[in-house]
């Protein structure tokens, strides 16, 4: 008998359950063609589950993601939550799930197609077959760092950036093997001119790059990184950095795909367990509209079947249904294109489906 490939499906808020519907979707289409064997769970997380439970990761939601082989994430948060306690609140919820998993490898590509080019925010030439990646360090840096907190008086408030250097060997390793894939090319990204933990980040980093001599390796400050990004971006291949520049740095590299809302993402554990999600956030000012782009949703289905499942064959025909779709000129309402071929969110879903063989 088959084993049964579990994926849960969390919706969250905004306009997550809509990507997500279409995300679901596109999976189903190609479970039958391809006979994947997926089953799908969904549970609640984010702003949502604290409405319904009091809690953004309720122990049932945990303990299903913690037996599902993969999981999909829509979105968390949204203007409501903003003046509940802080633990409460539906980030919360990420930052716990990827605790809790050691999704210590968050995986962000930034490809601009072809056909997107007008859509982007620098001129064509400068983003012209970008393909360039992103490997951030997820559970460890300022985000998790203790001591954290506020002083009595609430004056003040502090944080600590915190990384050991088992924690940087481990991101490292993720980031130059996916380099001997590509072009063999890694930039390490870091302030190692201010920071203590910086200095450390690099001596690490260029330690270990003596495993992988076939792979060229430089160093970068962050600020001069977010410049180049958008001076020069296609003189990067794979950019490694720490949690908090790499929160940054990959949203500069969103934009210049032509929207936030083409770009997936993957959070890996060392089993290659995977949260797989959009990066934009749940939009809530379009949520309800059928404005949503679905694309970042898609694609990261497409990340999950590839690096969770190697399942390579299901994750091309995502791909390439994608790019025959904006061949064609249709877009969503956050692309530049003539009005005649905007599709709505469900719509776009639908066309991508066609797509699939």
């Amino acid at each position: 008998m088959n084993k049964k490939n579990n994926i849960l499906v969390l919706p969250g808020d905004g306009i997550g359950p809509e990507v997500c519907d279409e995300a679901i979707k596109v999976l189903k289409h190609l479970n039958y063609i391809y006979k994947l064997d997926i089953v799908i769970e969904e549970s609640a997380v984010g702003g949502s589950a604290y409405e319904e439970f009091g809690n953004p990761l309720p122990e049932d939601t945990l303990k299903a993601a913690k037996e599902a082989d993969a999981i999909l994430l829509g979105a968390v948060g949204g203007p409501q939550w903003d003046d509940i306690d802080y633990e409460l609140r539906p980030e919360r919820a990420l930052l716990g799930l990827r605790a809790e998993l050691d999704l210590f490898a968050n995986l962000r590509p930034a490809i601009l197609s072809k056909y997107l080019s007008d859509s982007s925010s620098l001129k064509p030439e400068k983003v012209q077959d970008l393909n360039l990646l992103i490997v951030r360090e997820l559970t460890g840096g300022i985000y998790f760092g203790e001591p954290r907190g506020r002083s009595k008086s609430g004056d003040s408030a502090f944080n600590t950036m915190i990384y050991s250097k088992n924690e940087i060997e481990r991101i490292g390793r993720i980031a130059f093997e996916a380099a001997q894939k590509r072009n063999k090319n890694i930039c390490s990204v870091d302030k190692a001119n201010v920071l203590e933990v910086s200095v450390l980040w690099r001596e690490v980093i260029s330690e270990l790059s003596e495993e992988y001599p076939d792979v060229e390796l430089s160093h970068m400050l962050v600020d001069n990184a977010a410049m180049q990004l958008v001076r020069d971006p296609k003189q990067f291949d794979v950019i490694v950095t720490g949690n908090l520049f790499g929160d940054i740095l990959s949203d500069i590299a969103a934009m210049l795909t032509g929207s936030i809302g083409m770009l997936p993402s993957a959070s890996l554990n060392s089993d290659n367990k995977g949260m797989y999600e959009p990066v934009h956030g749940s939009a809530p000012d379009i949520t309800g509209k059928e404005l949503a782009n679905p694309i970042a949703a898609i694609l990261s289905v497409a990340m999950m079947l590839k690096y969770s499942f190697n399942m390579n064959e299901a994750c091309s025909a995502i791909e390439k249904s994608i790019q025959e779709v904006l061949s064609e000129g249709y877009r969503t309402y956050d692309l530049e294109g003539s009005k005649e071929n905007k599709l709505s969110t469900s719509e776009m879903g639908n066309k991508i489906i066609e797509k699939i063989k």
